[in-house]
């Protein structure tokens, strides 16, 4: 059973930075590939990035690029989102999800597994 349990979120001011962890178990997850969407309040879920564990092919929204960085750790199994220059527009829910056949997609419908979530809050 797939399990993804993202940590790091929280309260930081604007022009701070965080980095979420996603803990992925239950699997090999060598041929997947990684995406991290977010959800604000009244607002549609949203692609933030992904990556390729194969490869480690990154791909970025237009509005993160060159803030957020992806990335793998293999041996841990585990995913990395580093967020920098945070602004409040970026208050979000930030999930992270699997992708089983190793695609580059920004479609939250293609992603095969979900995380709980977790928040993080940009103050002004």
């Amino acid at each position: 059973q797939v399990q993804l349990v993202e940590s790091g979120g929280g309260l930081v001011q604007a022009g701070g930075s965080l980095r979420l962890s996603c803990a992925a178990s239950g699997r090999t997850f060598s041929s997947y590939s990684m995406g991290w969407f977010r959800q604000a309040p009244g607002k549609e879920r949203e692609f933030i990035a992904a990556v390729r564990w194969r490869d480690a092919y990154t791909y970025y929204a237009d509005s993160v690029k060159g803030r957020f960085t992806v990335s793998t750790d293999g041996a841990e199994n585990t995913v990395y989102l580093q967020m920098n220059s945070l602004k409040p527009e970026d208050t979000a829910v930030y999930y992270c999800a699997a992708e089983r056949f190793g695609f580059i997609t920004t479609f939250d419908r293609d992603y095969d597994y979900w995380g709980q979530g977790t928040q993080v809050t940009v103050s002004s």
